[in-house]
């Protein structure tokens, strides 16, 4: 049963060998792709698994299996003598100690662990069944079978050809037999097992590796620079200035140089090499090749950084839960008297404006923080925080209000990059902030905070600082610097936006509050100050206020009117016979204009015949990418019933009517065409036609849309009313939006913070690696970049990414961050700047990074060209530090007899893994039988002997 499912399974897979009539290439191990497929059967009360290996060769190989000659042999019997490359860098292991050609095997293993086969009969029994079934089917690819214990990797197997049959056997042992370390040794165990008849020998061809290990050469890098003991952050290794990420390892992240000395070619008598004596010296070997081992997981500076704020996103607290009381209770009973609360968000009363000092800024945080612990108690230090709010609020450094007003027009410029700049524009694919705004340099000094300061504490303590700079900033109307002008950025992250927004409020606020004050200057001295919406009729009396085209309605006075969207303020208006609003506009209305911009130019009125003016209009109001979604649901919950439709149409028309109310106040006798010829010009149709006397003129009418009945644009026309915008109510309440970005600031936990920033750490993170990366120039560092930023491209754009998938972008920074410093702790090992010649420097620059992109380099010129020198040297400044003895006895013994083999104390240190390949052509059984390839390889390290044999014999007549 056992041997009919083996049938079946290379039956199905239809397994026979590829003779491509060439020698492999030398590099097909590196290039080539290993690829499996695997199926499972059961035999007994054994499940085994069986694996198929086959190696994807490049296109020069055929591609379609061919039948073999009757006279040919099965492939991996061809190659038992090719010797193109007798140790390949990466290949599988049965490759590595069978035979060079196997490029196609079957594996049939035990399913699990438990199940080993380790007694001799079971072990018989499988090898039989396995001949059985590859004569049956005829298959000519190599079945192994796995015995003993897994980590053992013992494998004994069989190839079968027309008329020949290779047998692949194996030796393992844990100590090394004495007179088997030598290749004299290994050439009795060889020429034995072949049991050739004839005499002499055919001669042997050898190949040895001998590979040594270089693992003391701490002394040739510094990962780090010194600290700076007189450092703010208090003299970490590695700590820079706030602002910037670290970079760079904190331990070596090469931690052993493993050289491969190899003689490919040697005859049998040429070479001595004895438990007394050898010629085997790695400085005349014809070959040297190197590769470096990598320390796994090698602590990294930005890593750690990145890890440690990751962590952030998973805290429960809340600001005040990790800070006691709320900072933001206000002292003594006055917070419960609604009416002080009130009169403090409606009375925009002149402060004087002190100096924007450090001091000034945290004096009322302090103050409430003191309350609830003791100074020596705050996580964070003064000197560390007025730094931060010094980094973070350039202008707060002792300078008057009216200095930073003047100079903002400058420094603002300098906040818009040009578009061109990628690195810059990063932020609106990762949906962070811009390079050069507050709240990337935020996210950076939290970063730092949290890694240096305090943890969680820390972070807690300056957000809480921030929040409360920010509320400063609003009731004293200075602007925030860092943000852009405008509108909220919706490319941006969330928490940029809602600082973009109090940014908007403090501007229309500061606004109000200036021509209020002009204003006031302007009226007489015996006007009152509570006159309420009757002072704003006096001024509008009043013809030079009439002169004041050309200003935004922003800088308009409010006349003192803080509630001036009241039902009162339209009351007034009828002092000017503007009752009549609703009459029609065809009416005669004797109304003096409002709130003109400036005259349109080329239109005209349609019936008084007077020129059309451009009126002052009330801005959009800014929305963020929250709010905009709040209002899309409600919009969304009204239905497509007739009613919704129409409520949700006088929703979206405030800024319609606005605009129709600012335009009936500049334009007095106006009518709806005239504002549809302004504002939505393909709604007003014109056409030339012949009046009565015959001449053509030219006649407009409203689109069919315009006419529709009920139409909004009709009713909103009919209901508004002729209001400038300085007295209309404001389509945008600073107040009230202001206050809602403070709330929403004051409540954000550092979890949530945490979430609201990673994306900017994640793009500061990445324009470091590549800025390292712009100094080192490594190739395969650019590709991983790339596929760093269309990732996070894709997860950060998400309102909420998941955590594995943040967790993937982090890991991927750490191992471009890992590989450059790899290649800077390379290139000082080497000493790549310190060449003078330029071309032996730029020959060491592709060796290292050679290094860093393949399992195993060739060293040009072995141990006489420039980067063997330099291992050379490596190897002798190690041999001069006195090394530990072994612990062993048996390692002892073994060091010493390799130097007595060696006749002097060598400049390198016993080989850690010795590696010879014996290959020969001989009949077997029979005199008369064919001759066929027969390999031994041998492979010796401090801790493993192996003995793999593949033994071919005739079978035509046996």
């Amino acid at each position: 049963r056992f041997i009919s499912k083996i049938e079946e399974v290379l039956n199905d897979w239809k397994l026979i060998g590829i003779s491509s009539g060439k020698p492999l290439d030398k590099g097909i191990f590196t290039t080539g792709t290993w690829e499996e497929k695997s199926d499972e059967i059961s035999f007994a009360d054994f499940k085994f698994s069986v694996t198929h290996h086959y190696l994807v060769q490049e296109p020069s190989d055929k591609d379609g299996k061919e039948e073999l000659g009757e006279d040919a042999l099965p492939l991996p019997m061809q190659d038992l003598l090719c010797m193109n490359n007798d140790f390949p860098p990466r290949a599988h292991c049965l490759v590595r100690w069978y035979v060079y050609g196997l490029r196609e095997f079957v594996v049939i293993a035990p399913a699990a662990n438990n199940d080993a086969v380790v007694s001799e009969s079971k072990c018989n029994l499988l090898l039989s069944s396995i001949s059985i079934a590859l004569g049956n089917t005829g298959c000519q690819v190599p079945l192994f079978v796995q015995i003993h214990h897994k980590w053992r990797r013992m494998y004994v197997g069989e190839c079968q050809g027309p008329g020949v049959r290779t047998d692949f056997e194996m030796v393992h042992l844990r100590k090394v037999p004495s007179q088997y370390t030598h290749l004299s040794g290994l050439l009795d165990i060889f020429k034995t097992k072949i049991g050739c008849p004839l005499t002499p020998l055919p001669p042997v061809n050898i190949a040895i590796r001998l590979t040594f290990v270089l693992q003391d050469w701490q002394q040739y890098f510094w990962p780090q620079q010194p600290p700076d003991i007189d450092a703010l952050v208090g003299g970490e290794v590695g700590g820079l200035e706030f602002g910037k990420l670290p970079f760079g390892a904190c331990e070596d992240p090469i931690s052993e140089l493993h050289l491969a000395t190899t003689w490919p070619h040697l005859a049998e008598g040429i070479i001595v090499d004895n438990d007394v004596y050898s010629d085997l010296d790695p400085l005349q070997a014809p070959q040297w090749s190197v590769r470096v081992r990598k320390a796994d997981n090698p602590q990294c500076l930005l890593g750690d950084f990145l890890t440690e704020f990751f962590k952030l996103c998973r805290r429960k607290e809340s600001t005040d839960e990790i800070l006691g009381r709320s900072a933001f209770d206000e002292e003594g009973k006055e917070v419960a008297d609604i009416t002080h609360a009130l009169s403090k968000l409606t009375e925009p009363a002149p402060v004087p404006i002190p100096k924007l000092s450090v001091t000034n800024m945290v004096h009322s945080a302090k103050k409430k923080i003191r309350k609830h612990r003791g100074v020596d108690e705050s996580p964070l230090n003064n000197d560390v925080l007025n730094t931060i709010l010094l980094f973070l609020f350039p202008d707060a450094a002792d300078k008057l209000a009216e200095v930073f007003e003047c100079s903002r027009a400058s420094t603002s410029a300098g906040n818009n990059p040009p578009p061109e700049n990628e690195d810059y524009n990063l932020f609106s694919q990762f949906k962070s902030a811009p390079s050069d705004s507050l709240t990337y340099k935020l996210a950076l000094c939290l970063c730092m905070i949290n890694f240096y300061h305090g943890g969680v504490k820390g972070v807690a303590h300056l957000w809480q600082e921030f929040v409360l700079e920010m509320r400063y900033r609003w009731e004293n109307n200075y602007l925030i610097p860092g943000l852009a002008n405008g509108s909220p950025d919706l490319r941006c992250c969330l928490l940029h936006q809602k600082l973009q927004m109090l940014n908007c409020c403090i501007e229309r606020k500061k606004a109000r509050d200036e021509g209020k004050r002009g204003s006031m200057s302007d009226r007489s001295p015996g006007g009152a100050s509570g006159d309420g919406a009757k002072g704003g009729d006096h001024s509008g009396d009043n013809p030079d206020k009439e002169k004041e085209f050309g200003k935004s309605w922003e800088s308009w006075s409010d006349s003192e009117e803080e509630f001036f969207e009241c039902l009162s303020d339209t009351e007034d208006l009828k002092g000017n016979g503007q009752e009549n609003g609703k009459k029609g506009a065809k009416e005669p209305v004797n109304l003096k204009p409002e709130g003109r911009l400036h005259p349109h130019g080329k239109l005209m009125l349609l019936h008084p015949g007077e020129p059309l003016y451009v009126p002052i209009t009330q801005e959009p109001a800014p929305m963020t990418e929250d709010l905009l979604e709040e209002q899309s649901e409600v919009l969304a919950k009204l239905g497509t019933s007739a009613e919704g439709a129409h409520l949700r149409a006088r929703m979206q028309s405030a800024c319609l009517l606005s605009d129709m109310e600012s335009f009936k106040a500049a334009n007095p006798g106006c009518c709806l065409e005239d504002f549809v010829r302004w504002y939505s010009p393909r709604d007003y149709i014109e056409e030339e036609v012949v009046d009565e006397k015959g001449n053509k003129v030219i006649r407009g009418e409203l689109s069919a849309r315009m006419k529709i009945p009920s139409n909004m644009w009709v009713e909103a026309w009919e209901t508004a009313k002729p209001v400038p915008a300085r007295r209309q109510k404001r389509l945008f309440d600073d107040t009230r939006e202001a206050e809602k970005v403070l709330h929403y600031l004051a409540v954000q936990k550092p979890a949530d913070l945490a979430r609201h920033l990673l994306p900017c750490i994640i793009h500061a993170a990445v324009l470091k690696v590549k800025e390292e990366e712009a100094v080192e120039d490594i190739s395969s560092v650019k590709k991983i970049i790339k596929q760093i930023i269309s990732h996070s491209s894709k997860v950060l754009r998400f309102p909420s990414p998941e955590d594995k998938k943040l967790e993937e972008i982090i890991a991927q920074i750490m191992s471009v961050e890992a590989i450059i410093a790899r290649a800077r702790s390379l290139k000082a090992k080497f000493g790549v700047e310190k060449c003078e010649n330029e071309e032996e420097k730029e020959d060491l620059q592709r060796f290292v990074n050679s290094l860093l992109e393949q399992p195993e380099v060739s060293v040009v010129g072995a141990g006489r060209g420039p980067a063997g020198s330099i291992i050379h040297k490596l190897f002798v400044n190690a041999q001069r530090v006195p090394a530990v003895p072994p612990l062993e006895e048996e390692l002892r013994r073994s060091g010493s007899q390799e130097e007595r083999r060696q006749g002097v104390q060598s400049e390198f240190p016993p080989p850690t893994g010795r590696e010879v390949i014996l290959r020969t052509s001989v009949p077997r059984p029979a005199p008369y039988s064919k001759a066929l390839p027969q390999r031994m390889y041998s492979v010796l390290t401090r801790e493993d002997f192996r003995l793999a044999g593949a033994f071919s014999a005739d079978t035509t007549f046996f």
